[in-house]
Order: structure tokens, then sequence, then C-alpha cells
């Protein structure tokens, strides 16, 4: 008798649950009705008058891209490599390495600025800096890249 129960309680279950499930469907669909228009009506008035706004704020969005160093990546790359190209996955760890190394640089110079109590962080700090953070060969290389473009910069 067990079993005959437990078949009448899953019939008085689904006519239970079929019962709201109908009722569930019509008491939602007439507040989404309700909804839905005047949220057309609201939506049309502001676009109509805020069709400027809402392109400002699209092109604000556009114009507050994050700023990357993947064109001077891509640069640097033809110039050593010119026939070899690069993903973008690849192109993402070299912006995130040069992110890296620019603060790990940027830290040292502002603390050597500190330590000489001095208020500006110079060309030689930043140089200094590099010494400090970058291993061996690769660090005279940078210096020489750096005072290479320090005097560039000082003779335009």
């Amino acid at each position: 008798m067990a079993p005959k129960n437990v078949k009448e309680e899953k019939q008085e279950k689904a006519e239970a649950v079929e019962p709201k499930a109908e009722a569930k469907p019509k008491k939602e669909k007439a507040p989404k009705k309700e909804k839905k228009a005047p949220a057309k009506k609201a939506a049309k008035e502001p676009s109509a008058a805020g069709d400027d706004g809402d392109k400002k704020a699209k092109k604000k969005a556009k114009v507050s891209k994050s700023e990357t160093y993947k064109l001077y990546i891509y640069k640097v790359l033809k110039q050593v490599h010119p026939d070899t190209g690069i993903s973008s996955k690849a192109m993402s760890i070299m912006n995130s390495f040069i992110n890296d190394i620019f603060e790990k640089v940027a830290t040292e110079a502002s603390k050597l600025s500190r330590y000489n109590k001095k208020p500006t962080v110079t060309s030689r700090e930043i140089q200094t800096a590099v010494r400090l953070v970058l291993p061996g060969e690769l660090a005279k290389h940078a210096v020489s890249e750096g005072t290479k473009a320090v005097t560039k910069f000082t003779s335009a």
C-alpha cells in the first residue's frame, strides 16, 4: 500500500504544482507587460533628448582605454626581426613585463630621492635605479640607451 500512497502523493504534488505554474506565468506576464511599456517609453524619451549624452558617454569610454606599450613593443620587434610576428597573449605578457620593470625602477628611484632628501626624481636617480634593478650586462645597455635618449631630448 505504500507505493500507492507514494503515487497518489506524486499525483497530488503534480496537480498542486501545475495550477501554481499556470498561475505564476499569468501573474508574471501582466507585470512584465506593464514594466516593458513604461521602460520603452522611458528609454525613448531620454534617448531622444539625451542622444548626445549617450554618445559622449560612449566616446569617453573609448577615450579612457588603458595605456599600453603594445605599439612600441611591436615597433621594436620589427626593428630587430622584421619577419617575425607576435601573438596577442605574448604581447600581453611583454606589456606586463614592461609595466613590472617600470614599477620596480620607479620605486627604487623614489627611494633614492628620499634617501638623499631631494623632492625630485631626476635622470641620475633613474640611472642608479636601473643599475640596481637590472642585472649585469642588461643594466649597462639600459644605461647606455637611457643616456643616449636624454642627450637627444636635451639637444632637441
